[in-house]
Parts: structure tokens; C-alpha cells; sequence
């Protein structure tokens, strides 16, 4: 891009929903060719902007920074930081080679400790807001996650929205959801919101459903919630085949809705492929 990329905040506040997609830092060179083919491949949609993960405690910092240094000259990125396990000093050097590739935003999370990981895990930042506090006093514009189904680790979905709340006194300009099932949930996350006093959009997560046992184990991780009526009909598909029929119609449904109740945009966990992506968007009017 020869300009500096547009602030992400802008484009949400747009005339029309903006269209998005992740994508995670890949492990070999293999790969990083499946994921350049997938990108361009995506590139046909014009998408606003991109994001790309993090691990937590930095495990695949490298690949994910050179993942962000070939694409945010293509695209308006958002790179993830999460702070497990991080120190100011490396978030500063990441923060200073996020600069010199050009990306648009920071998306601040805290990340999840490693299952396997003996000692403290808490390097400078204790929580997600300390993260946004140290970014916002760069240049970069600040993101953060929002849980329409309860943080796993939350007391309460008021606790969730408290901290959201507090996080955007601290700079966050936007927000991006984590992966759900139920229209009502993101919907009431951001009535509840708003009732809150917090202004900041609020941009949908959309896993397309082209692998329904993949996607329902991640689900079952995160603790989102699947409507009972889909699992039943997926478990009742006569083959995969069938399955990945019945849950693409879903997502396409689900985002077809959420664009009608005015979402502020659409964002894509491709996992890195693009024919789910792609075949999403057709189905939602979206290509």
C-alpha cells in the first residue's frame, strides 16, 4: 500500500459492513504456501482488512510476524500481541517491526497459558487492559476481544462487559468477538453494551461450518454454544459430505442475519483455507 492504512475504527463506521478475515501463522513452509494461495485467493473479495494470530506466550512469534510483514503491505492487518508470559521489552520490538511493516492495528488479548506450562505464567502484563494501556501509548490503534458467551474463565457476562468497558477507557477503538452459534447472543452482547456505555463497535467472529466435527470440538473448547436443532441435524447427516452441506447453509444463514441486524462488519476464521471462505460469502450475497 503506498498510504498509511486507513484506521480500522473508520472503516466500521462505514456505510456498508466491512468484510474480514483471520488467519493463523503456519508451521512449515508448506504451510506458508497454503496460506499465500489462500490469500490470494481471498485477495478477490477485497477484504478491509486482515488479521493474524499470536500464540500465547509468543510460541509462533516469528512465523506470525513474517506473516504480517508479507501481507501488510497488500492489505490494511491487525496484528494479535497476547501478554501471557510477555515482557515490555519484547512487546516493544514486536511493536517497533509491526511499525515498519505497516499494520493498521493491534488486536490486545491475554492469551491462555499453556496446559503443559510449570511457574508463573505472568511476565510484565497481568491482564489483557494492562496490554492496552502499554499499545495505546504507541501509535497503533487498539482492539480487543469481547465474548458473547461468557469469557471461560468469567463469573458472569456483566463482568465480561465491565471489562470491555474498561478496557475502552483505557484506548480500545474496536472490538472483535470471539466464535458463537446463537444470533441472539452476539445481539444481546451488544444491546448490553451499549446499555453499558460502551460505544466501541463490536465486529462478529463467523467460523464457517465446513468441517462440523472440527468445528463443534472447537466449540465445545471456547464454550460456545450450538443450537441444538443444528447438532441434531448434523448428527443425523447420512456423510461428511451432507454434514458440510447442512452446516455452510448455516453459517451462510447466520451471517445473512447478522449483516440484516446491522453488524458492523464480518469477520472470517478461514483457518487458513479459502473454499469455505469463499463459498460463505457467495451464499450470503456477500462476493
Amino acid at each position: 500500500m503506498d498510504n498509511a492504512p486507513a484506521p480500522i475504527s473508520s472503516l466500521l463506521s462505514g456505510a456498508r459492513p466491512t468484510l474480514s478475515f483471520e488467519f493463523f501463522p503456519p508451521k512449515d513452509d508448506a504451510g506458508f504456501e497454503t496460506l499465500r494461495s489462500t490469500f490470494a485467493h481471498l485477495q478477490k473479495f477485497n477484504p478491509d482488512f486482515i488479521s493474524v494470530t499470536y500464540g500465547a506466550m509468543g510460541s509462533n512469534q516469528d512465523s506470525s510476524l513474517a506473516v504480517v510483514q508479507e501481507f501488510a503491505g497488500q492489505v490494511s492487518t491487525i496484528a494479535h500481541l497476547t501478554c501471557i508470559g510477555a515482557t515490555t521489552a519484547t512487546i516493544d520490538a514486536l511493536l517497533d517491526s509491526y511499525s515498519a511493516a505497516g499494520v493498521a492495528g493491534i488486536l490486545a488479548l491475554r492469551g491462555d497459558t499453556p496446559k503443559d506450562f510449570v511457574g508463573n505464567p505472568l511476565g510484565d502484563f497481568r491482564t489483557a487492559n494492562d496490554l492496552v494501556n502499554f499499545v495505546n501509548g504507541s501509535t497503533f490503534e487498539v482492539g480487543v476481544a469481547a465474548f458473547p458467551e461468557k469469557h471461560p474463565e468469567s463469573p458472569s457476562l456483566a463482568h465480561d462487559l465491565e471489562v470491555l468497558r474498561i478496557k475502552q477507557e483505557s484506548g480500545a477503538s474496536f472490538a472483535m468477538t470471539q466464535l458463537f452459534f446463537e444470533i441472539d447472543a452476539y445481539f444481546d452482547l451488544v444491546s448490553s453494551a451499549r446499555d453499558a456505555g460502551i460505544t466501541i463497535p463490536i465486529v462478529p467472529g463467523v467460523m464457517p461450518i465446513a468441517n462440523s466435527k472440527q468445528v463443534l470440538r472447537m466449540a465445545e473448547m471456547s464454550g460456545a454454544m450450538v443450537p441444538k436443532a443444528l447438532v441434531d441435524e448434523l448428527n443425523s447427516a447420512k456423510d461428511d459430505e451432507a454434514a458440510r452441506t447442512i452446516g455452510m447453509r448455516f453459517s451462510a444463514e447466520l451471517t445473512k442475519e447478522l449483516i440484516a441486524g446491522g453488524a458492523p462488519g464480518i469477520h472470517i476464521f478461514t483457518l487458513n483455507h479459502h473454499k469455505a471462505t469463499s463459498e460463505l460469502l457467495e451464499a450470503a450475497g456477500l462476493a
